[in-house]
């Protein structure tokens, strides 16, 4: 063996005996990590206001909004034009087209009816001068006769007996025959007035008709009320029993008085959500609260309780029996023109605050053998503590003893090769 050579393995033995003497002073605990922390999360015990929030999902809704519906009189009508569901649109813009051909053929033959109607009363009219003009004549033939024979009875002494009562007979006839006449003509004019009614009626029916076509006519174009963003609805009966509706769309057929588009006012915007029993003693309105939607992701918006219902209803939409719930309704104090009603929104609001206290995530407790323990880091591995929790919320958690402040704890719990254990 050469001389470096036993120099080399003298400093080799140098760095081992270093090694065994570095391994024996931390003696006593299982180190891991040869000499770094353990890959583990860790959270910082700090001092601050405790916050206790409760979360709630709901659906964003605009406090009001205008829905355009296809006419009630008009019958199925198709969709020709339809604007594009979130189009800017501004007040008189037309929205929702339909298909006119039906009410213009309606409106072609209301108005041949019209027509007719009017021809059939001045030919009522007509007929009735007629008979009015040959009754007269015919009065006024019957009224000569009777005169006539008038004069015949009073000859006196000139005519036969015979002779002056057959003139009495003929006067007798004449007043018949005037008597039946003028029933006549009373019934006559009768008839003419009840058949020239009658055909004014159908002449009101048929203008009737006829306006009402021609307003449903101006119906079939529906007009944005005010400015707004397009929010078009859904085709309730183009969607299954188990599937969502689709939303309308052009050449679909509307029923009478389908809700097709709506203009929401997002000028005031609110969010609606459930509240549980249980929770309902913890809000009151006027509390403030945090909003984020899901589909703007990264934002936060201010809000505030603006009501709460007085009545608890059950929700079926849910487990079962199904839960009590109350209405929860939050006013965002922050419009962004991202918005856009149905969007899905969660809702944090703080129920309970409690100043200058020690505070740990939630999720950094355990339990051991029942009771809570925290790992706190200390070098290279962990050191469990026994820890008094005052009060645990959703995230947050009050610790009364254990740890203190700038103590950094983990947020999973360690592996037994990660934690210190005492000799």
């Amino acid at each position: 063996m050469t001389p470096r050579l036993r120099a080399r393995l003298r400093s080799r033995g140098g760095l081992i005996t270093l090694a065994v003497i570095a391994i024996t002073i931390a003696g006593g605990f299982v180190v891991v990590g040869r000499g770094s922390a353990p890959d583990l999360p860790t959270a910082l015990v700090a001092r601050g206001e405790f916050v206790d929030t409760l979360e709630l999902r709901g659906e964003i809704q605009p406090a009001r909004s205008v829905v355009l519906s296809s006419p009630m009189q008009s019958g199925e009508l198709q969709i020709i034009k339809l604007a594009n569901n979130g189009a800017a649109v501004k007040a008189g813009d037309v929205l929702v087209e339909f298909d006119s051909t039906t009410l213009k053929r309606t409106i072609q033959e209301k108005q041949s009816e019209l027509k007719q109607a009017d021809a059939e009363i001045e030919q009522a009219k007509a007929q009735a001068r007629i008979t009015d003009e040959q009754n007269a004549t015919a009065l006024m033939k019957a009224k000569y006769d009777i005169e006539r024979a008038k004069l015949d009875i009073n000859r006196g002494d000139t005519v036969s007996r015979i002779d002056n009562e057959n003139a009495k007979l003929s006067l007798s006839d004449a007043q018949q025959r005037l008597s039946e006449l003028e029933e006549k003509i009373r019934s006559d004019r009768t008839s003419a007035e009840a058949d020239l009614s009658s055909k004014l009626r159908k002449r009101e029916k048929a203008l009737f008709d006829l306006k009402h076509a021609d307003d449903g006519l101006r119906k079939l174009k529906l007009q944005a009320p005010t400015d707004g963003i397009v929010s078009v609805l859904s085709n309730y009966r183009a969607g299954s029993m188990m599937g969502a509706s689709p939303e309308f769309r052009q050449g679909d057929r509307a029923w009478p008085g389908a809700a097709i588009v709506e203009l929401p006012d997002l000028s005031s915007v609110h969010l609606q959500a459930r509240l549980d029993e249980a929770d309902r003693s913890r809000l009151q309105t006027g509390q403030e609260a945090t909003v984020r939607i899901e589909a703007l992701p990264g934002r936060e918006f201010k809000a505030r309780i603006a009501g709460i219902s007085l009545l608890a209803r059950l929700d079926y939409r849910g487990t079962w029996p199904p839960p009590r719930n109350f209405d929860l309704d939050l006013l965002l104090l922050e419009v962004d023109p991202a918005i856009r009603p149905g969007m899905t929104a969660v809702a944090r609001i703080a129920t309970e605050r409690v100043p200058d206290v020690v505070l740990v995530p939630s999720e950094t407790i355990f339990q051991r053998d029942g009771s809570p323990v925290v790992y706190k880091l200390d070098g290279v591995a962990f050191e469990e503590r026994r820890v008094e929790v005052a009060r645990r919320g959703r995230e947050q958690a009050i610790v009364a003893s254990g740890i203190a402040p700038g103590d950094q704890i983990a947020t999973r719990r360690p592996t037994p090769e990660m934690i210190r254990r005492a000799q």
